[in-house]
C-alpha cells in the first residue's frame, strides 16, 4: 500500500462528509429529489479526492498533477450552470417565482461550497501526514465548524424589524399599514384578500439597509419561502391574488401582502425573519468614500 493512501482517504471521506452535511433539503424545499442530493454528494466526492490528492502530488514533486485543480475550478462552475439551468427551468411553474438574483445565489452556493470540500480534503490530508489520524480529525472538526459559519449567511431578521399589520381597503385600493399595494374593484376578491391575506412591514435598522431591501430579487425570495412555507392561496390565471411587496418611497419601509394558507402570524414572521440576504442584493452606500466625504464636510 503506498504511504499516502491512508491520509487520501481521510481526507476523501472527511471532505465528502462536510459536502453531505451542507446539503440539506429545508423549507425552501431544494433539493428535493434523491437523484438531486446524488448528483450533488457525488460531485462532493470528486472535490474531496481532487483536494486530497493534491499533497500527495506535491510531496512526490508531481507538480503537473496539482493542474486537475484547474479542471476542477471549471467543472464547478459548470455545476453552477447546472443549477441555474434546471431553478430557470422549474421557476417557470411556481406559483410564486423564486426570481433570478434567488436563483443566482442558490447556484452560486452550490459551486462556492465544492471548494469549501476541496479546502477541507486539502487540509485534513496535509495534516494526516504531519501530525498523524487523530490531529487529522481535530483538523477536520475544524474545517466542519468553519464551513457551516461561512455557509450560513445573514437573513432578514438580522437586518430589519418585522410587525404585523392587519389588511385594509380605501375605495378599491388595498394597504398595509399606510403603504399602497394594489387596486382591486372587484368586491368578491377584497372579501377573499381579507379573509385569507396578511400584511406585514418591514423596517430597515438603517441607511444601508434601506437599499438592500428594495432589491427586486429580495423581495421576491421573500414572497416566494413564505408561499412555499405556509402555501398560497391563489391558481393560475388570478392576478388579484398574487402576493405583492411595495416600498414607503419616504422611509423605506417595505409594505408586504401575502394570501397563506396557513395563518400564522408568528410562524410568518419567523419564516420571513429567515430568509437569506441576497449577496447580489446587498448594498453599502453609507460605507463609501464619497458619502462619508459629504457627511464629514457637512459637520464643520
Amino acid at each position: 500500500m503506498n504511504e499516502y493512501t491512508t491520509a487520501i482517504v481521510f481526507g476523501a471521506v472527511f471532505g465528502t462528509f462536510v459536502r453531505i452535511m451542507m446539503l440539506r433539503t429545508d423549507y425552501r424545499q431544494y433539493p428535493t429529489y434523491l437523484h438531486g442530493k446524488i448528483i450533488h454528494i457525488s460531485l462532493g466526492f470528486i472535490a474531496a479526492s481532487l483536494g486530497a490528492l493534491a499533497i500527495p502530488a506535491i510531496l512526490e514533486e508531481q507538480y503537473t498533477a496539482v493542474t486537475l485543480l484547474t479542471v476542477a475550478a471549471t467543472q464547478f462552475r459548470d455545476v453552477r450552470n447546472m443549477e441555474r439551468n434546471t431553478l430557470n427551468e422549474v421557476d417557470q411553474y411556481e406559483l410564486v417565482s423564486r426570481g433570478k438574483t434567488y436563483i443566482e445565489g442558490i447556484a452560486i452556493s452550490f459551486e462556492s461550497r465544492n471548494y469549501l470540500v476541496i479546502a477541507t480534503s486539502f487540509i485534513t490530508t496535509l495534516v494526516y501526514i504531519i501530525g498523524g489520524p487523530v490531529y487529522s480529525i481535530v483538523s477536520f472538526v475544524i474545517c466542519l465548524i468553519l464551513a457551516k459559519i461561512l455557509m450560513s449567511g445573514s437573513t432578514l431578521k438580522d437586518i430589519v424589524d418585522i410587525e404585523y399589520h392587519p389588511l385594509r381597503f380605501d375605495g378599491a385600493g388595498l394597504y398595509v399599514d399606510n403603504i399602497y399595494i394594489m387596486n382591486i374593484g372587484l368586491k368578491e376578491r377584497q372579501e377573499e384578500i381579507l379573509k385569507y391575506g396578511m400584511g406585514f412591514i418591514l423596517t430597515p435598522k438603517d441607511m444601508n439597509i434601506v437599499t438592500t431591501i428594495a432589491n427586486l430579487g429580495q423581495r421576491q425570495a421573500i414572497l416566494h419561502d413564505i408561499s412555499v412555507a405556509l402555501g398560497v392561496f391563489r391558481d393560475s390565471g388570478t392576478p388579484a391574488l398574487t402576493p405583492l411587496i411595495k416600498r414607503d418611497l419616504d422611509d423605506g419601509r417595505l409594505g408586504v401582502f401575502i394570501l397563506p394558507q396557513v395563518r400564522d402570524v408568528d410562524k410568518a414572521k419567523e419564516i420571513i425573519g429567515a430568509v437569506p440576504v441576497l449577496e447580489s442584493a446587498i448594498r453599502m452606500p453609507l460605507k463609501s468614500k464619497k458619502h462619508n466625504k459629504e457627511v464629514n464636510s457637512d459637520e464643520y
